[in-house]
C-alpha cells in the first residue's frame, strides 16, 4: 500500500527535464502509483494551453491544479473553478511591466498571451494569472515588493527573475486543498514535489513536502525531504522512496 493517497507534482524543474520532457522512468513510476490507488495530479503554474498534452501523455483522468491554483479542473474537459484578477489590477500590472521594460505574459480562458501579442483588446479579457520577468534582480525584486504592498494580490515566483500574480489567497496549496475536499482526503495524506517558491505553501502544508535536488535553496529548507534533480529522475526516485517505500530502480516492478 502506498504511503500517501494523493501525489501533487509540479511540472517545470520538477517532473519535466530541461528539454520539457517526461522521462520513461518517471512515467512508469507514476503509472505504478496510480495502480496502487494514488491520485496523481499536476500542481503547476502552467495553464491548460501548455499542460493538456502532458495530461494526455500520461493518460491521467484525475483533477488538476493549474495557474498556481487559479484554475481547477475536475478531470479532462471539466473546468470547476476559475479565479479572475480584477481588471483594474491587470491595468496596473501591465503599466508596471511596460514602465520597467519587463517581459510579461498572462493566462486567460482564451489563451496564453505574451508581451509581443498584447493589444488593447486584451484588457477586456478575464485573466487568472499575470507574470512579469526582468533579468536584473535589482529590478524584479523591488517590483515584486511593490505589488505585494498593494495588499490585494497573491505574489509568488517560479524563478528568481520573475513574479507570478494571482487573486489574493489563491495558491497551489489552496487548489490542492480543494481537490482533497472533492476526494474526501486530508492534506496530511498528500505528497507534494516541487522546485521553486510558488510550491512553498503546498510543500509546507502537505503531509510530505519534497524539494527537487535542483530546487531553490529556500524551498529545500521548507521541505521535509529532498530528492534528486529533474535531470536525474528526481520525481521517480521520490515516488519510489517516499510513496512506494522501496529502493529505486530504473525498471520498477
Amino acid at each position: 500500500m502506498a504511503n500517501y493517497k494523493l501525489l501533487a507534482l509540479d511540472l517545470d524543474g520538477t517532473l519535466l527535464t530541461e528539454e520539457k520532457k517526461i522521462t520513461e522512468t518517471a512515467k512508469r513510476y507514476i503509472h505504478e502509483a496510480v495502480e496502487q490507488g494514488v491520485t496523481v495530479i499536476f500542481s503547476t503554474g502552467r495553464g491548460i494551453q501548455t499542460t493538456e498534452h502532458l495530461w494526455n501523455e500520461l493518460g491521467l483522468q484525475s483533477p488538476m491544479v493549474l495557474l498556481n491554483g487559479a484554475e481547477l479542473w475536475g478531470g479532462p474537459g471539466e473546468v470547476v473553478e476559475r479565479h479572475i484578477i480584477p481588471k483594474e489590477d491587470i491595468i496596473r500590472l501591465h503599466q508596471l511591466a511596460v514602465e520597467h521594460d519587463a517581459w510579461f505574459w498572462g493566462y486567460s480562458e482564451e489563451a496564453l498571451t505574451r508581451k509581443s501579442e498584447w493589444t488593447d483588446e486584451m484588457f477586456e479579457r478575464e485573466w487568472m494569472k499575470f507574470g512579469i520577468r526582468h533579468d536584473d534582480l535589482e529590478v524584479i525584486g523591488p517590483l515584486r515588493e511593490a505589488v505585494e504592498e498593494w495588499g490585494n494580490l497573491e505574489v509568488t515566483r517560479s524563478a528568481p527573475v520573475n513574479m507570478e500574480i494571482s487573486c489574493q489567497g489563491i495558491s497551489k496549496e489552496s487548489g490542492v486543498r480543494k481537490v482533497c475536499s472533492w476526494l474526501g482526503i486530508e492534506l496530511s495524506e498528500v505528497m507534494a514535489v516541487g522546485d521553486n517558491m510558488n510550491d512553498a505553501k503546498l510543500i509546507k502544508a502537505a503531509g510530505l513536502g519534497v524539494a527537487m535536488g535542483n530546487a531553490d535553496e529556500e524551498l529545500k529548507r521548507i521541505a521535509k525531504e529532498t530528492t534528486d534533480t529533474n535531470e536525474r529522475d528526481g520525481v521517480a526516485k521520490a515516488i519510489s522512496q517516499f510513496l512506494l517505500g522501496r529502493t529505486y530502480s530504473q525498471a520498477p516492478a
